[in-house]
């Protein structure tokens, strides 16, 4: 690009031992609602990386010998300070990745103050074991000390919300880290690295490499200085994580996604059920690793149920993400809209009926989101439990209905993927919500709800879904060493 253009367009720079530190090569990255490259993001390597775990090894003594309650009052600190500048990160968020604005206001940038504002409160609260002996004269207890340099790898489908879901535990717990956030939404993660030296967080102790996982992420997870790796992605790029840190015996926290069923049975409220399966269908584009991507009505109301589905769906706007008024916005790449499409392709190959959505409604964009990747709303029926629509992860705006008569039909077909993550139920029979919610392979079930979040629980998933969970007891004990230690008087 000619010094013009590039002048116009926001550069980032890593964050390494306290400061900014241009790289040498960029990658561009492009505002999804318009199609433009608007940012140009480091496609960092080897050194940026051996740089910022060196830093983070530096920082490592003096943190990790601050007490909790000095760790907190610097995460509230923190937390103060991305609040103050919600607005700011919210416009930042919905450009960078293509949700709306609404969503980015409501949902990323509150949960990420939170999850700060979280971690400052729990630290405070950990207790360790201690049991007792008097036969041998022993007592035993346990106690708990940082790892060290934490690993952090996020996604971009809610940047700055995950990133922050892993960052502030890590050093909650006192270790010191290397994060790096998608190429792709890198915006919001330096926007934070402005704020950490105001908030009083040492040199070192956070620092951000932005770049490419193949290339980046790959430095980062054979690095043999990082003993810990918590990852949010595909189930692809965690298989290629365990087995490059498999030689160095690292921990793992893999959150990979799911094929998550919703599950309605005929005594259902459909008046609280539908706006919600709306909402957990389509949420962020489709977005979500809890997202439900396939729903099971049991076929009393199925006939019903599909008509005030499709109703509702059809409400939801497309369009101009920074428009309040929309509901869906752009999916994050040119490529990822294109992978999208091509379910809804093989779903009408294979004769399943597209209700409304893609191919179907057209989609009116405004002039200056021609360019951009849109997709409407897409509901997908008479679809089979075999096709790689009710299989595989989609992680757009596609939903597939279809009908089912039993309870123990529904919990095979449920469970009948390599996924595990999330279930949702909607029934008003209290014991049969139990009896299902046990049966259902998943780290999660929520009955008539949908992300619901108390974030002292365990999150994570089963099967191909990952490895681990975190939330506040499980994060400690993922980013801390425990040590047995007897003692004989």
């Amino acid at each position: 690009p000619t010094m013009a253009h590039s002048k116009a367009l926001l550069v980032l720079e890593n964050f390494i031992g306290g400061s900014f530190v241009p790289c040498s090569s960029y990658i561009d990255s492009y505002n999804p609602s318009t199609g433009d490259v608007y940012c140009r993001v480091p496609d960092s390597g080897k050194e940026e990386v051996e740089a910022a775990v060196k830093a983070a090894k530096d920082a490592f003594p003096v943190w990790s010998s601050k007490s909790p309650l000095e760790r907190s009052q610097i995460l509230n600190k923190l937390a103060d300070l991305i609040e103050r500048d919600l607005e700011a990160f919210a416009q930042a968020e919905s450009k960078d990745q293509g949700k709306t604005i609404t969503f980015a206001r409501t949902v990323d940038i509150p949960r990420a103050v939170h999850n700060f504002r979280f971690f400052a409160s729990s630290i405070l609260h950990h207790v360790t074991e201690c049991t007792e002996m008097p036969t041998m004269g022993c007592v035993h207890y346990t106690s708990r000390a940082p790892v060290g340099v934490a690993g952090l790898i996020s996604p971009w489908n809610l940047p700055l919300y995950l990133l922050t879901w892993k960052i502030a535990p890590a050093i909650a717990c006192g270790n010191t880290v290397v994060a790096k956030p998608s190429e792709m939404t890198s915006v919001t993660a330096w926007m934070m690295c402005k704020l950490l030296e105001k908030a009083g967080v040492p040199p070192g102790v956070v620092n951000v490499v932005f770049g490419r996982g193949a290339k980046a992420g790959e430095a980062l997870v054979c690095h043999p200085d990082v003993p810990l790796i918590s990852f949010t992605g595909s189930t692809l790029t965690a298989q290629r994580i365990a087995e490059r840190s498999a030689p160095h015996c690292k921990r793992l926290s893999l959150e990979l996604g799911g094929k998550n069923p919703a599950i309605v049975f005929d005594d259902a409220d459909l008046s609280q059920c539908i706006p919600t399966t709306v909402r957990s269908s389509f949420a962020n584009q489709g977005e979500i690793c809890l997202c439900t991507s396939r729903i099971f009505v049991q076929r009393g109301i199925y006939n019903e149920f599909l008509k005030r589905f499709v109703a509702e769906a059809k409400k939801w706007k497309t369009g101009n993400p920074s428009d309040p008024a929309i509901n869906v916005g752009a999916l994050i790449s040119k490529e990822h809209l294109e992978k999208v499409r091509n379910y809804v392709k093989k779903a009408q190959a294979e004769g399943a009926r597209v209700l409304c959505g893609e191919g179907v409604d057209p989609l009116a964009l405004p002039p200056g989101n021609q360019k951009g990747y849109f997709m409407s709303p897409t509901v997908i029926a008479e679809v089979k439990d075999e096709s790689c629509c009710m299989q595989e992860e989609i992680f757009g705006p596609v939903t597939c209905v279809v009908p089912f008569d039993t309870e123990e039909e529904v919990i095979k077909r449920a469970n009948g993927v390599k996924y595990g993550l999330a279930a949702t139920v909607w029934s008003s029979n209290v014991g049969r919500v139990h009896r299902v919610a046990h049966r259902l392979q998943s780290g999660l079930v929520w009955t008539n709800c949908w992300l619901v979040r108390d974030l002292n629980l365990p999150f994570g998933g089963m099967k191909a879904s990952g490895i681990g969970r975190e939330g506040a007891k499980d994060s400690y004990e993922f980013f801390t060493e425990v040590k047995t230690i007897t003692i004989k008087h």
